[in-house]
């Protein structure tokens, strides 16, 4: 699993392979909790292409409800049809417009009804209100929904289903027996610096591992926000923009915007990073 997902340039090491692994064969959905941009829904999509599987996402926000997660009924449809069979009796209309024809589908139930391989991204689960999980419970249970004026609708093929959080909210027990989990947090250095490697083709092994340390020494600082990897790799190829080819103060300072997101952290790290420390360590 390792060398398949690092095939589609995701680095993962032997906890995260094995895990996603096992995921798979017990046919068990995967809970992934961590930090912001330590690569939980970047892995969920190469798990997808690693499988040649389709990817499903239902990206979790505060206020996304059944409609949004599950499916809704094409009302619009359904009146045009009330209205072209304006001669039938309700009964006979309301047969027909409750029928697949006018159900829209969203990302759960699309995942459900599916015949082909799919993996299933909850990402962000801990954004959504708690009703959410209640609907979730169903699906990742028994992988089906209840459609009151259709039915249940059950997998004909289970997806590969990935919850992602950022644990700013506790998830409930019930959800989390379903699942398997695992705890992604910022890589090692080695582990990074293979990450901007791969990702910032240009940046040479000295470069990368000045960036990491720095990126290290922020993380040590208690910031509102961590630098993430993607920032990382970001910080690596504006390094490369600006032509430098090793960390100076000045370098450093003009371009912490890229790496932290707001002011307080920039000032704190403008006073307290002592560049000249972190690169001799």
């Amino acid at each position: 699993m390792t060398a398949k997902l690092a095939d589609t340039g995701y680095l993962a090491s032997a906890a995260v392979a094995t895990t996603v692994f096992l995921a798979d064969a017990l046919g068990k959905p995967l809970l992934i909790e961590g930090p912001a941009g330590v690569g939980k829904t970047e892995l969920a999509k190469a798990v997808a292409q690693a499988s040649g599987s389709r990817l499903v996402r239902l990206q979790c926000y505060e206020g996304v409800d059944e409609s949004r997660a599950l499916y809704e009924w094409n009302h619009a449809k359904q009146l045009l049809r009330i209205t072209a069979g304006k001669d039938e009796t309700w009964d006979e209309a309301r047969n027909d417009i409750f029928g697949e024809e006018f159900l829209l589908a969203r990302p759960l139930l699309t995942a459900i009804k599916g015949d082909e391989p799919t993996v299933l991204l909850i990402d962000e689960t801990d954004k959504a209100d708690v009703e959410i999980e209640g609907l979730l419970l169903e699906v990742l249970g028994d992988f089906q929904i209840t459609v009151p004026e259709l039915g249940t609708i059950t997998a004909g093929r289970k997806p590969f289903v990935v919850l992602t959080s950022n644990a700013t909210r506790e998830l409930s027990e019930a959800l989390r027996r379903r699942c398997l989990f695992l705890h992604i947090d910022f890589p090692d250095a080695a582990l990074e610096q293979r990450i901007v490697r791969l990702k910032v083709p240009g940046v040479d092994d000295a470069l990368a591992a000045s960036v990491v340390k720095v990126i290290t020494a922020l993380r040590a600082m208690e910031l509102r926000k961590a630098p993430s990897v993607a920032e990382t790799i970001d910080w690596a190829r504006t390094l490369l923009a600006l032509g430098a080819d090793s960390l100076g103060e000045d370098v450093v300072r003009a371009s912490l915007g890229v790496i932290l997101k707001h002011q307080d952290d920039v000032v704190k790290a403008d006073a307290r990073l002592e560049l000249g420390k972190v690169l001799d360590s």
